[in-house]
């Protein structure tokens, strides 16, 4: 299997712990990210990390202690230890008139021909999906949002697909959505979104009963796109937010090779499941060297830190094919 990705040769890593089986495996000093390592913020999780210069740079969500969402800035040498700024991104208009913002959370980031894009759920009566992007991590700038609300989870493919753009989202509502499904949609100018495609939905097995939304960046790979993806229960105790990986077809995505019955990493450990929102693990940006096929893939614990969790490409790919 060829990974068609750059190589990273500094990716954050950890070997697989002597003893484990896991095909993911968390790294031993998590968190990486502690909920006040910014100024004034009450936590920080579900963040976007990207390779940048000779180091990585990030767009973090921070709920502040007046528990406003917003999105901010952080750079790293080595993608474990962060320096976050201590305000939100300022972003300059691009838009035939200034787009409102009431929030900004869960962002993702993916670098495509020249620029940076961002993608994030923005608040515009209600949530949907802002579109910004950068050059530089300098200046920011905002397009139009893609989608109409409600909608949250949108995450770009890292090229366009059939000359498009392309995007996967999770049709919500305004609330704290006990449903979702994940559908495709493309663009020909990131501005004007069209040919929606189903994907998939909840309810393949009991961890992603409830719903399911895409993650980090689909990894393209010679087998398909490698995705990502959370899923939800409900419990007698609440939700449970796990996650698991689909293999999608390279030219027409919106159709599922290959899909997790079991799940890759469940809230287990003190930090995922103890915070602000308990029980969740929420994945939101991998790192890829396409020489290795290792990953280090990031994610949300418990709405509260960030942490990180290590594996293989080849291992997840043949996992979801043969042994799941």
């Amino acid at each position: 299997m060829k990974i068609l990705t750059q190589s990273l040769p500094n990716i954050p890593w950890e070997d697989r712990p002597e003893g484990c089986s896991n095909v993911v495996w968390r790294y031993s000093k998590n968190p990486i990210i502690r909920r006040d390592q910014a100024k004034d913020s009450n936590s920080i999780f579900n963040s976007a990390v990207v390779p940048f210069k000779e180091g990585f740079a990030g767009v973090f969500r921070v709920d502040d202690k007046q528990r406003r969402m917003n999105i901010r800035r952080g750079f790293s040498k080595d993608g474990i230890n962060w320096e976050i700024d201590d305000k939100p991104i300022e972003f300059i208009q691009e838009t035939r008139e200034p787009v409102e913002s009431e929030y900004k959370y869960d962002p993702r980031v993916v670098f495509i021909e020249d620029r940076y894009w961002i993608t994030w759920c923005n608040g515009y009566h209600g949530p949907t999906i802002g579109v910004g992007y950068t050059f530089d991590f300098e200046k920011f700038y905002q397009i139009e949002n893609a989608f109409l609300p409600f909608s949250r989870n949108g995450v770009l493919f890292p090229r366009k697909i059939n000359g498009k753009y392309a995007m996967l989202s999770r049709p919500s509502d305004n609330g704290h959505t006990p449903f979702g499904d994940i559908f495709y949609s493309e663009s020909p100018d990131m501005v004007h979104w069209g040919v929606h495609r189903f994907v998939m939905g909840a309810g393949y097995t009991p961890w992603q009963s409830l719903k399911i939304g895409a993650g980090p960046a689909p990894i393209e790979t010679s087998e398909g796109w490698l995705l990502f993806y959370h899923g939800v229960l409900l419990s007698c105790n609440g939700y449970v937010y796990s996650f698991g990986a689909a293999l999608l077809d390279l030219d027409k995505p919106w159709k599922v090779i290959k899909r997790s019955k079991s799940y890759l990493l469940s809230p287990q450990t003190l930090y995922e499941c103890v915070g602000d929102v308990p029980n969740v693990v929420f994945p939101v940006a991998c790192l890829v060297d396409g020489d290795t096929g290792r990953l280090a893939i990031y994610y949300g614990a418990a709405d509260t830190v960030v942490a990180l969790a290590f594996g293989y490409v080849q291992e997840i790919v043949d996992w979801l094919k043969y042994e799941n």
